[in-house]
């Protein structure tokens, strides 16, 4: 591995780990805040999926941007409007206007979620890609492993209020990194022909592919899993199991390192038997085990160790299935990386923001509605995976753009 692949995944996994820190700081103090702001559960629910809604709509016109104007000036501008929007949160006098600039920051972070996978196909293709793409979901996970653990410290020391003070000056912090750390991977000549018109084609090109659209709401309905748990969790196990904002941290740590840890194996797993074979097998694995831990629960084994087990087992399993299927979404559309980038992030959120949104009205603070969410999520990924993927063998390869 040299140097530079390494610091090109330093670099894109910690300017794609800003807006993920911004949520996953704050997630131990969603009970405080709602008890400050005099707002609802739900209320304060809509001040995450507001976030995940703006990653949804933000990356329809970031990638086209990314295309036509390169990858850098996007990125910028993205950290500049996510610092502001962080400010304007550090600030927000009721739930309303937090609501209002979470919306902004999740609007302006949408870029790291979009411009990097966009880098990585500039660079690479095949099993040079899902390495970097896996050494990059490495450094991005320095998110949910530490973030949550350093917002409950925060929070007890200083405040709420004072996770968006810090993610601020993370945000500058990134803003310097990438101007010292990346060079441009799309040179003015290859942005010749680009717009937001030939973009709009891209998307109806990349609607018609069957492969792209299966592989992109696979990886779109497993991530939902996780996005269910993001908004349900911290009621659930700081509630109903009595933990406090520290331990559940800790809970949610342990998660992210067994995602973010498996997910290291996708590159050797991939050159070793193939992207489609690795994207089934995991699939299938992470379905299965939601499955049976959602049945343990259903028979009445509404235990934390059994919880902790399902979701320690079942992310791990998940860290193979986003950059496998992302990687293989990607392959044939390295001209219009940016907007098949675009597109793929926007179907997973907007899938992530339906889940959550439903999940949201059976939720009553214990975990068999949470688990329940997560288990319907896992299964459309598993029938989706049976549809899309061709029994022993690679998926069919999409014509090339023009």
């Amino acid at each position: 591995m040299t140097s530079g692949f390494l610091r090109i995944a330093i670099v894109l996994g910690l300017v794609s780990a800003i807006g993920p820190f911004a949520i996953d700081m704050y997630l131990p103090a969603l009970p405080t805040i709602g008890a400050d702001l005099g707002a609802s559960p739900m209320a304060v629910q809509m001040s995450l999926v507001v976030v995940f809604l703006s990653f949804a709509v933000g990356p329809m016109v970031v990638g086209p941007l990314a295309d036509m104007h390169g990858r850098k000036p996007v990125l910028y501008g993205g950290l500049i409007v996510f610092a502001l929007a962080s400010i304007g949160a550090a600030l927000a006098p009721n739930v309303e206007w937090l609501i209002f600039f979470r919306l902004l920051q999740g609007l302006g972070s949408s870029t790291g979620m979009v411009v990097p996978r966009a880098v990585v196909r500039d660079l690479h293709t095949g099993p040079e890609a899902t390495k970097l793409m896996s050494l990059l979901m490495l450094v991005f996970s320095v998110s949910p492993i530490l973030a949550p653990l350093t917002g409950s410290f925060i929070i007890e020391a200083f405040g709420w209020r004072a996770v968006f003070w810090a993610v601020t000056v993370a945000a500058v912090l990134a803003f310097f990194l990438l101007m010292f750390g990346l060079e441009e991977t799309r040179p003015a000549d290859r942005r010749v022909g680009s717009s937001f018109g030939a973009a709009w084609a891209g998307y109806r090109f990349l609607a018609r592919d069957r492969n792209f659209l299966g592989l992109s709401m696979i990886g779109g309905f497993a991530l939902s899993s996780f996005f269910v748990y993001l908004a349900n969790s911290s009621f659930v196990i700081i509630d109903h199991y009595g933990l406090s904002p520290s331990g559940y941290s800790i809970f949610f740590a342990l998660n992210a390192i067994s995602f973010f840890g498996v997910s290291q194996t996708s590159g050797w797993l991939t050159s070793k038997y193939g992207l489609t074979r690795v994207v089934r097998l995991a699939v299938f694995g992470f379905a299965g085990v939601i499955l049976v831990g959602w049945i343990a629960m259903v028979v009445g084994f509404d235990s934390l160790p059994v919880l902790a087990a399902t979701l320690f087992v079942g992310y791990g399993l998940l860290g193979l299935v986003i950059p496998t299927t992302s990687v293989l979404a990607m392959e044939d559309h390295g001209e219009i990386a940016g907007t098949a980038a675009a597109l793929m992030g926007t179907l997973h959120m907007l899938t992530g923001v339906i889940a959550m949104t439903l999940s949201s009205f059976f939720a009553n603070g214990d975990p068999l509605p949470m688990v329940t969410a997560i288990a319907i999520c896992a299964a459309l990924a598993l029938m989706l995976t049976l549809l899309t993927l061709k029994r022993g063998g690679e998926a069919e390869a999409p014509v090339p753009a023009e």
